[in-house]
């Protein structure tokens, strides 16, 4: 069974021990703000696996979100954001009149989350919230910051967790960071 062993060049930056600690404690920050009519918006691909895993722990924490999904992109295949965010499929459910939390996995250049921020308001969500795995702590492209974060992240390219280059090692259960082989 493969676990936490770095292997194929992967250094471990956060253990799936840790990211299911934090994820308990994320789901009773927003358990605390006694949000109504939630409706949690994954922004995929990225955030897939944190999504899930968070809406369960919200579930124990005693809410029931409804769900939707939105799959933004700036980076394709590369390691480097394009500048320019894409739909590439909408939501299904409507957010007008909703308290909205947006889940994603990385807030960088905060492009992706001003973007999907921006799209919700302007369809007429009562409120937006924010919560991100991970927070690289370095300029903006753009004002934006999260009102939930699990992590605060150095300003490498992470893998795991959901998180792929070139569509791998979305599988890992854990964060890390290519130190080889790609």
């Amino acid at each position: 069974m493969h676990d936490e062993t770095p292997s194929n060049g992967l250094d471990v930056i956060f253990s799936a021990e840790q990211i299911a600690t934090r994820i308990g404690e994320l789901a009773a920050e927003i358990h605390a703000r006694d949000i109504k009519q939630l409706l949690v918006v994954a922004v995929l691909k990225g955030s897939f696996v944190f999504a899930a895993d968070l809406i369960r722990a919200m579930h124990h924490a005693g809410m029931a979100p409804e769900v939707d999904f939105l799959t933004l992109s700036s980076y394709r295949k590369s390691k480097v954001s394009s500048g320019k965010v894409e739909i590439l499929r909408d939501l299904d459910l409507g957010v007008d009149n909703r308290n909205v939390i947006l889940v994603d996995d990385v807030l960088d250049s905060g492009r992706t989350l001003a973007f999907a921020k921006d799209l919700i308001s302007a369809r007429g969500a009562k409120s937006i919230l924010t919560c991100v795995l991970l927070d690289k702590k370095l300029p903006r492209a753009v004002d934006v910051q999260a009102d939930f974060c699990a992590f605060e992240c150095p300003d490498e390219f992470v893998v795991g967790y959901g998180m792929d280059v070139a569509h791998r090692y979305r599988e890992l259960p854990f964060v890390g960071r290519v130190v080889s082989g790609v």
